[in-house]
């Protein structure tokens, strides 16, 4: 009979030594996967990319929960770890936290965190009364506050706050502010982490154009934006190639000592001239931030190349637009990225039919790696042919390839740029 006990009672204590260790282990793992911004921004490891996932021509229509688990499902197959939202007004971001959430209930394994964004808007922005600069919009306290709700509400997931989107740089010209306001915020967020009443590992900024970052015109350089620069914790900067093509050509059209080669290579040196010119840019942001005597994380907020356009960047413009080119750009800007640790934000995951409604070829409608019906374009084809979408729909669409995958179709549409000598309606 002691035998018998002593027997029992030892499985028994290894049967509780094994519970515990077990959870030990679940622990550890757990702890592992509460990663910070300050792991996540610079590691090529958790690849970014802003998601809006709007399917209707107006936003009146929101993506349901289901409709967000897909694109969330689509997006971590590809590699993206990191997605950026715009506002907290409506509520796109709310939900895309909640499916976040229950994807990671599902599979613990699951990993996707947000950067989410505050609108920031003047004083008669949107209200067809003329907007005033100098005096901010009375939303922006409430947007803050929705923001700090959902970033302590999914702290697991919601990584980064940023203060505004493009909110001031001044071709802005409905709702731009002044950057008094958006330090004003930063701060009050910061002093939020300093209290306790935000995760002090959250990391907090603004995602604005290059210029306004000091990267372009002296106009940007006031004080108040050297003390947003030392107030962030890192700088969010945009950067468009795409539409400089048509606002700033001279890096674009064919130089003369390219005239004569083929089409599609005048194209390749093209989108070189393209990566070179985002460069460009992000270095000017840098040696502003220098001059300060300021050591800052720089990330690229938005960058990225639409697919179609009637306008100023159609075959009647600067003839940048086709998948062609957008499968060069994303792959040579995603290689600099991940070689020199910053992150990239690529703008943007699925086409939105919303920004243009009036306009079906409007550029802004374009600008996405997958259509509206989930077919991957042309910078997408290489993860279709190794299946990482086999088994995963967008509205029930399985994902394939745009022009049923002939890259010879594909590159008959492809122009190169105009030649220098050449105008540009």
């Amino acid at each position: 009979m002691n035998i018998i006990f002593k027997t029992v009672a030892s499985i028994v204590l290894l049967a509780v030594c094994f519970s515990c260790n077990q959870k030990e282990n679940d622990s550890r793992i757990n702890k592992k996967k509460e990663v910070t911004a300050k792991e996540i921004l610079g590691n090529p490891k958790y690849l970014a990319i802003s998601y809006g996932g709007y399917r209707a021509t107006s936003r009146d229509v929101q993506p349901t929960i289901p409709q967000l688990k897909e694109d969330m499902k689509i997006l971590s197959a590809m590699g993206i770890k990191l997605i950026r939202t715009y506002n907290v007004q409506l509520p796109h971001a709310p939900n895309i936290l909640k499916a976040i959430s229950e994807l990671k209930s599902e599979d613990p394994s699951f990993e996707m965190y947000v950067m989410l964004g505050a609108w920031i808007d003047c004083k008669n922005a949107w209200t067809g009364q003329t907007p005033d600069h100098n005096i901010e919009s009375e939303q922006n306290e409430g947007e803050i506050a929705r923001a700090v709700k959902l970033a302590n509400q999914y702290p697991d997931i919601v990584k980064i706050l940023a203060v505004g989107n493009e909110a001031m740089v001044k071709w802005a010209e409905s709702y731009y502010v002044q950057p008094s306001v958006i330090l004003k915020w930063v701060n009050h967020l910061q002093s939020l982490k300093a209290k306790g009443g935000l995760a002090k590992a959250l990391w907090v900024t603004s995602s604005d154009d290059f210029s306004s970052w000091g990267g372009g015109d002296s106009l940007y350089h006031t004080p108040d934006l050297e003390k947003l620069v030392k107030a962030v914790d890192y700088i969010s900067m945009h950067t468009y190639p795409y539409h400089n093509s048509h606002y700033n050509p001279a890096f674009w059209h064919v130089p003369p000592g390219e005239h004569n080669l083929p089409e599609i290579e005048k194209v390749n040196a093209a989108m070189a001239r393209a990566l070179n010119f985002a460069q460009a840019q992000y270095d000017s942001v840098s040696n502003y931030v220098k001059s300060l005597g300021v050591e800052k994380p720089i990330h690229i907020g938005e960058t990225g190349w639409a697919t179609i356009s009637d306008g100023f960047y159609g075959n009647e413009g600067s003839r940048a637009t086709d998948e062609y080119k957008q499968g060069l750009y994303y792959k040579l800007i995603r290689e600099w990225t991940n070689s020199k640790n910053i992150t990239c934000f690529y703008f943007e995951a699925f086409d939105e039919q919303w920004k243009d409604a009036n306009n079906p070829q409007g550029s802004e409608n374009h600008f996405g790696l997958f259509t509206l019906k989930g077919e991957a374009k042309y910078p997408v084809w290489p993860l279709v042919d190794e299946g990482v979408f086999n088994g995963l729909t967008r509205d029930g669409q399985a994902i394939v390839k745009t022009f049923k995958g002939d890259v010879e179709t594909l590159k008959a549409q492809v122009l190169a740029p105009p030649q220098k000598q050449d105008s540009i309606k």
